[in-house]
Order: structure tokens, then sequence, then C-alpha cells
């Protein structure tokens, strides 16, 4: 499994931004997509995630400001960023787990968001 990630910039407080995840190779194994994002010293953290079924989950900090969807047009699953603070600040990062618990990466896309 690939994953492509891309959408990331600079956006004022209050701002939006759309990540997108493109994934590619063995679709038929992959049980939840999702986006963790890891801060300047800080380790990475879970975001936001959508299971094979349709469950979405969410980390208490971004709920009811990020949705994730899958795009079934692009063919990719999507972060919609709104009310974007500064501590949003980060390298997001796109992963997914296997049917079989196998753990992909992709590489990440910088989210800056200025006071």
């Amino acid at each position: 499994v690939q994953l492509q990630a891309c959408g990331g910039g600079l956006v004022q407080t209050g701002g939006s931004l759309r990540l997108s995840c493109a994934a590619s190779g063995n679709m038929f194994s992959l049980n939840v997509i999702g986006w963790y994002r890891q801060s300047l010293g800080k380790q990475r953290e879970f975001v936001a995630s959508l299971s094979r079924g349709g469950t979405t989950d969410y980390a208490d900090s971004v709920k009811g400001r990020f949705t994730i969807s899958r795009d079934t047009v692009k063919n990719t699953v999507d972060l919609q960023m709104n009310s974007l603070k500064p501590e949003d600040t980060a390298v997001y990062y796109c992963h997914s787990r296997t049917l079989l618990d196998n753990q992909y990466w992709g590489q990440g896309t910088l989210v800056t968001v200025s006071s």
C-alpha cells in the first residue's frame, strides 16, 4: 500500500484547509485510513480516522472542526480542517491499517497556521 498526501499550506487563524490522501496498491486490504500529526518537539498524535465500514473517529482537540471523509470520485480520503488554530500547526501524515494490522505511512504535508 502506498499513500500520497497533499493539501498542506499556510493559513491564518480561523481559516480552512483540505488535506487529501490517495492510496494505491492492495486497496482491498485496507481497514482504516486516517491522519496523524506531529508538531515540532512533540510526539506524533492521532487526528482522525475512517474505517472500512464508514466509522469515523476524532481526537478531542479537533472534534467539531475537522471532518474526515472519502471522495469516491478522486479515490481519496480527505481531511477538511476548519477554524484552524496556531496549535494545529504540524506535519500531517496519512496513515493506514490493513485487515492484518499492518501499518503504512505516507509522506507528511506541512500545515502552518499563523496567529
